[in-house]
């Protein structure tokens, strides 16, 4: 496997880490310091709106800049194999995604569809993308791993974690789009979200702290 020139490497494992955990604790932290915002029952999206929206807001821009650029170090690590170049291409579409859906605020939480916003609207196909592609990255490295010898100790890590992931997805398709079910998980959509976004966020953590130190190695 060919190494990342120069220390372009080191610089996207960084950004991976540094993006992936910041993300997860802004969006805990604030979440408990919002007055009224419960993390169990509202989106992590909703965050964007009121006063403090601005934290947010920059968390996505945030973390979209930051994968983008553990993106560009993957690209030059892995420039072999459809596993990777698929993966590769999922990665980067979902961190323009999430840099997208910063300025792009959710209506809030209610809105009839009358009254729903273009960012509002584009903010939901965006999420509709990222949770669709967030375990689907996983499975497609998940086949390099298990092939390329230098990188199975990712497989489980991959496998657990992408499954999780896919399961959040799913449970989270199932409880907020049938209208007759909302009033039973509404209690809990924000936990539910939280268990797609949580896994793949470590999963992007871990990823890029093997990769940081393979390539502080070479």
């Amino acid at each position: 496997m060919r190494k990342t020139t120069g220390n372009l490497g080191q610089i996207a494992g960084w950004a991976g880490m540094i993006g992936s955990a910041l993300f997860v604790v802004v969006f805990t932290v604030e979440g408990w310091l919002r007055p009224g915002y419960n993390p169990l029952s509202t989106y992590v999206s909703a965050l964007s709106l009121g006063p403090r929206g601005w934290i947010q807001i920059t968390n996505f821009l945030l973390f979209g800049a930051l994968l983008f650029v553990f993106t560009r170090g993957l690209a030059a690590e892995f420039p072999n194999e459809k596993a990777s170049k698929g993966g590769l291409i999922l990665l980067t579409i979902i961190a323009c995604c999430y840099f997208l859906s910063g300025p792009f605020v959710m209506d809030p939480t209610g809105t009839p569809l009358a009254q729903s916003t273009f960012h509002g609207n584009l903010h939901g196909i965006l999420g509709a993308i990222v949770f669709l592609l967030m375990p689907i990255s996983c499975f497609v490295y998940l086949r390099r791993f298990r092939l390329d010898p230098k990188w199975q100790a990712l497989k489980w890590w991959t496998l657990v974690l992408g499954t999780v992931s896919a399961i959040g997805t799913v449970a989270l398709t199932i409880a907020s789009k049938p209208a007759s079910l909302q009033p039973i998980f509404a209690p809990w959509f924000g936990l539910i979200q939280r268990t797609s976004i949580v896994p793949f966020m470590i999963w992007i953590f871990v990823f890029a702290l093997v990769f940081y130190r393979r390539n502080r190695t070479a």
